[in-house]
């Protein structure tokens, strides 16, 4: 009697790159520095694709000049990129191949100052990839795991 294996699906283009590319040293900046050339507003801040899997992405923010606010905090904005992308690069790496994507909104808290370099984390549930509204939860934190900005991102989920 034949036993049933788990079927294993062949990564998509998006998340076979990021195995290709993250194999090397500087990996991860090198496809973080690709994804902001596709979306260039993205590399308003200097974003670093630390970790990406099927449902799940991480993008790292730097403390710097260029993202400080009035008081040299990282600014919102700037933290709202980093979402984004993290989002936008999870979704391109885990959508069904039979469905596409478009942001509609955005809704979000700010619930600590930002004082730190910034982890954005993007991640749904494999199960909700469907036709129709789609909120993938986001949260970024600081260098202490304090959640300094959480919320979800919803997106238009159609077939292609």
């Amino acid at each position: 009697m034949a036993q049933n294996k788990p079927t294993k699906t062949k990564p998509n283009k998006t998340m076979a790159l990021y195995n290709r590319v993250t194999r090397f040293p500087f990996g991860n900046k090198i496809f973080s520095v690709m994804v902001a050339r596709i979306a260039p507003y993205f590399s308003t801040i200097k974003p670093l694709i630390t970790e990406l899997r099927p449902n799940y992405c991480e993008c790292f923010i730097k403390k710097s000049n260029r993202v400080h606010n009035h008081i040299k905090t990282v600014h919102v904005i700037a933290i709202c990129n980093g979402l984004e992308m993290a989002m936008g690069v999870m979704a391109e790496a885990s959508i069904p191949k039979h469905l596409r994507w478009i942001p509609k909104g955005m809704s979000l808290d700010y619930t600590a100052k930002a004082g730190s370099d910034i982890r954005c984390v993007a991640q749904v549930n494999p199960e909700q990839w469907e036709v129709g509204d789609l909120l993938v939860s986001v949260t970024a934190y600081d260098n202490n795991d304090v959640v300094v900005v959480k919320g979800h991102i919803k997106l238009w989920v159609s077939e292609k």
